[in-house]
């Protein structure tokens, strides 16, 4: 059981008297601010930006306002528990760590920094095919803590066969196939500070260090950079795949695989049809499709065409404690966090992911128990109500 809430914010409190004059934010739109003040126009925007208008960016967020949490009172909520197993690890709560690529140009120790955060709260950290650091340096400093790897689907298919046996190999227990990226999207704020991380070497350290990647190579990368990074750009994304190609990925490892991206519930159904082991709920952050539906409206949708026979998770737009109780009300088993963990890390580096960590999770569980619950399975869809209602 845990207090994370109370005892969180009493820490916060206790300071009454000798306020700490380098306490980190607790605000999500302070964090950001900072990160603001911080970063380069190129790295911020590459962070905080999205596709097209930014439309999806901004109906992620307004999603959760359309659905009302509906307090129970009079209920023993003394001692809460967050705990979730999933896929046979029993993990402290259901929030993780979104896969997201070159965090060197948020913080010189970029995904190292936020593992070892992960790592020391207990908290899933899912690693980024498109990481500066390779997933053996990741998972080393992240030793036996939670880890799964996510997988950018290479248009060759051996660097895909060979990320896939290095994670697990390294110690991931969990393969996350990102399907909404064969391509990049049209991002205007990128395109206006003509900055793409990859081309400035950022983010291919997998590749980089990858036997089959460097098969294709004329010469080592550490005597052509520049040859290496042109390879990169032909070999990262995969337009062709089809439902059949996921048969052959399952071939590569015997750990569940999960397919991040789906937001249509005929896709839902394909996903058990041909063997997925779980769905994330996900449009990228509204860095991929302008316009696309909110990942928070997308769930029920998903949640019902799987009808539990495999875990739903869901990211896209998680602010708050009230946004992850309304996600798990809806049907997810778990959530994901993005952004808000990099405007952390690009304020305080390790320290700050695992304030940003720590600030939603006391929120959430005091979320939870102000609601009137006291574990997670009593976190459902009669807890809350469509604002309009």
């Amino acid at each position: 059981m845990t207090n994370i809430g109370n005892d969180v914010q009493f820490n916060i409190y206790k300071q009454i008297h000798s306020p700490d004059p380098n306490r980190l934010p607790t605000q999500f739109e302070e964090w950001q601010k900072q990160a603001r003040e911080i970063l380069e126009d190129g790295p911020y925007e590459y962070v905080a930006g999205g596709s097209g208008g930014e439309d999806t960016v901004q109906s992620n967020r307004e999603a959760f306002k359309r659905w009302n949490i509906l307090p129970r009172v009079f209920r023993n909520v003394e001692d809460r528990n967050l705990k979730l197993g999933l896929f046979g690890d029993m993990l402290p709560s259901p929030v993780m760590i979104a896969p997201i690529g070159v965090q060197s140009i948020i913080h010189k120790d970029g995904e190292l920094a936020t593992a070892r955060a992960a790592a020391s709260m207990g908290v899933p950290y899912i690693a980024s095919s498109a990481s500066t650091h390779s997933m053996e340096e990741i998972a080393e400093v992240m030793g036996d803590a939670p880890k799964w790897f996510q997988l950018y689907w290479s248009s060759e298919p051996s660097i895909a066969k060979s990320f896939v046996e290095r994670a697990e190999h390294a110690g991931y227990t969990a393969i996350v196939v990102t399907l909404d990226t064969p391509m990049m999207a049209w991002r205007e704020l990128d395109l206006k500070n003509v900055y793409l991380p990859f081309l400035i070497g950022e983010g291919i350290g997998n590749y980089l260090t990858d036997p089959a990647f460097r098969a294709g190579l004329r010469v080592p990368p550490e005597e052509d950079s520049m040859g290496a990074i042109m390879h990169w750009t032909r070999v990262f994304g995969h337009a062709g795949l089809t439902w059949e190609d996921l048969a052959e990925l399952k071939t590569y490892t015997s750990l569940p695989i999960i397919l991040k991206g789906i937001l249509h519930p005929e896709d839902a159904k394909l996903a058990l049809k041909y063997g997925a082991d779980g769905i994330i709920v996900s449009n990228h952050g509204g860095r991929q499709v302008d316009g696309a539906i909110a990942a928070l409206d997308a769930l029920p949708a998903i949640v019902e065409a799987t009808n539990n026979q495999v875990p739903v998770l869901m990211d896209s737009g998680i602010r708050r404690g009230a946004d992850i109780f309304k996600a798990l009300a809806l049907g997810a088993k778990a959530v994901l966090i993005g952004r808000p963990c990099m405007y952390g890390l690009a304020v305080a580096g390790e320290s700050g992911v695992r304030q940003v960590m720590n600030n939603l999770l006391a929120d959430f569980d005091l979320t939870m128990a102000l609601s009137g619950c006291r574990d997670l399975n009593e976190v459902n869809k009669g807890m809350i109500l469509p604002a309009d209602r």
